[in-house]
């Protein structure tokens, strides 16, 4: 059975290169925590809050963290691979660089997020809220943005080849030289009105 910790505080705690191995934790908060360089593997967060924390250079596989709050986080280097964080925000964050790899964003509020130059892959980003981020020169290949918000964002010279643009208007976003498939071409052109035949 995974170990369970609930609605615990942890604050000015050391945890570099800690590893969190089908650990759970429902509710805790934890405040100026140092997980630079650590390590997490079948871990749950659920509802956690996350302020001032140092995720420098962490792994994160096939975790979750669910309904969590990120505050003045730096996850400077971290990497996130086949990971489920449905419905957690994301709120003056160090986020670049940055590397997602497979796995569950949906309802992620990321409003205004510096993310230029981040890797995300074959991720589910439904429904998400992506209003006024920044990702110039981008990796956002094979992302299911469908009913995601878009508006105001930055994808210059971002790689979006593969993923769901069925939610963007064109004319909403600063998309100088960003790179799409034909597919995702016909999508475009069809939002501003152009009849494929």
């Amino acid at each position: 059975m995974p170990e369970l910790t609930e609605d615990a505080t942890f604050r000015n705690e050391d945890w570099y290169g800690e590893e969190l191995v089908d650990r759970h934790f429902v509710r805790c908060e934890f405040f100026d925590v140092d997980l630079t360089e650590a390590v997490s593997r079948g871990a749950v967060f659920d509802g956690c809050t996350f302020g001032n924390v140092r995720f420098n250079a962490s792994r994160h596989t096939d975790s979750a963290f669910t309904r969590c709050a990120f505050k003045r986080c730096n996850l400077f280097e971290t990497e996130f691979t086949g990971c489920k964080l449905v419905g957690s925000t994301f709120a003056e964050c160090d986020l670049r660089p940055l590397t997602v790899a497979g796995g569950d964003w949906s309802f992620v509020a990321l409003p205004g997020a510096d993310l230029r130059g981040v890797r995300i892959a074959d991720v589910r980003m439904r429904e998400a809220d992506l209003t006024g981020v920044n990702l110039t020169g981008a990796t956002v290949t094979g992302v299911d943005l469908s009913a995601a918000q878009l508006h105001r964002a930055r994808l210059s010279g971002a790689d979006l080849r593969g993923s769901d643009l069925s939610a963007l208007d064109p004319t909403a976003v600063e998309r100088a030289g960003a790179i799409v498939d034909a597919a995702q071409a016909m999508v475009i052109a069809q939002a501003l009105g152009f009849e494929i035949r």
